[in-house]
């Protein structure tokens, strides 16, 4: 298998994060495990949502994640790739949105 900077094991040690720092890795996995319980939103659809999210983030432990947590949870293949188109319409569109940015400079430069 070919190396890479992402260790696929290092998803498994992500509750050690506390080892530095215990007092706020405690807090955070408190805060985590509370956002991801079942509230307004099922616990699917903030699974579906964070696997938009880490495709957004491209974050690959996320995306290993929240694939895996997803089909547990029912979340079909066809969700997962519309929630993933979803994210790259935000996220173009953010890149797209701050040319308004470049426009308006444009436009004083030019009067």
């Amino acid at each position: 298998m070919k190396e890479t900077y992402y260790n696929r094991e290092d998803l498994g040690k992500f509750g050690k994060i506390t080892e530095f720092q215990q007092e706020l890795g405690d807090k955070f996995f408190d805060y985590y495990g509370s956002v991801f319980a079942p509230g307004a939103l099922t616990a699917r659809e903030k699974s579906l949502i964070a696997l938009a999210v880490a495709h957004a983030i491209q974050c690959p432990y996320c995306i290993d994640a929240y694939t895996s947590d997803g089909l547990k949870k029912g979340v079909d293949e066809e969700q997962m790739m519309e929630a993933i188109h979803v994210a790259a319409a935000i996220r173009g569109g953010a890149s797209l949105v701050h040319g308004v940015q470049m426009m308006n400079q444009v436009k004083n430069k030019m009067m």
